[in-house]
């Protein structure tokens, strides 16, 4: 069963970046082939549907593509060597920030909001550094566990 979250540096990431990674990370471990949208949701075991919403989200932020058709599927619009984590995360997290103090009762005198944001805008940095060519770095080992 996968987590509700991912907890990355003490950061909170929702369940819909989770499944974003993993389609991401699923389409740059194919060779050249496409990818269908049941396949990666049988090979996580999870929603087909629920992933249905977010490869359309990522298809209309630019990081799958999509070909119609009988022999369609989805793939990367680019090499996933060009596809940062960060970019991933700020799209899929929203604007916003990672850590929300708005309905905290303190917040208008605590010295801990700009700290939070710093840190946050500190992981983010971090997660530019890396592609998801970095994440699936051995394509052939994802097929062999996805059984593709």
């Amino acid at each position: 069963m996968l987590c509700k979250y991912i907890y990355i540096a003490g950061m909170k990431l929702t369940r819909y970046t989770d499944y974003a990674l993993r389609v991401l990370i699923f389409l740059a471990g194919q060779d050249e082939g496409l990818a269908s949208i049941r396949q990666i949701a049988d090979s996580y075991g999870i929603s087909q549907n629920h992933l249905m919403k977010i490869v359309q989200d990522l298809g209309h932020a630019g990081f799958v593509e999509t070909v119609r058709g009988r022999r369609g599927g989805l793939r990367l619009p680019r090499p996933a060597g060009l596809i940062t984590i960060g970019s991933v995360v700020r799209h899929t997290e929203g604007k916003g920030a990672l850590v929300d103090c708005s309905t905290c009762l303190i917040a208008p005198a605590c010295g801990l909001p700009p700290i939070l944001a710093e840190a946050t805008e500190a992981f983010l940095v971090t997660l530019d550094r890396y592609t998801l060519a970095d994440v699936a770095k051995r394509p052939g080992a994802f097929r062999a566990l996805f059984a593709v």
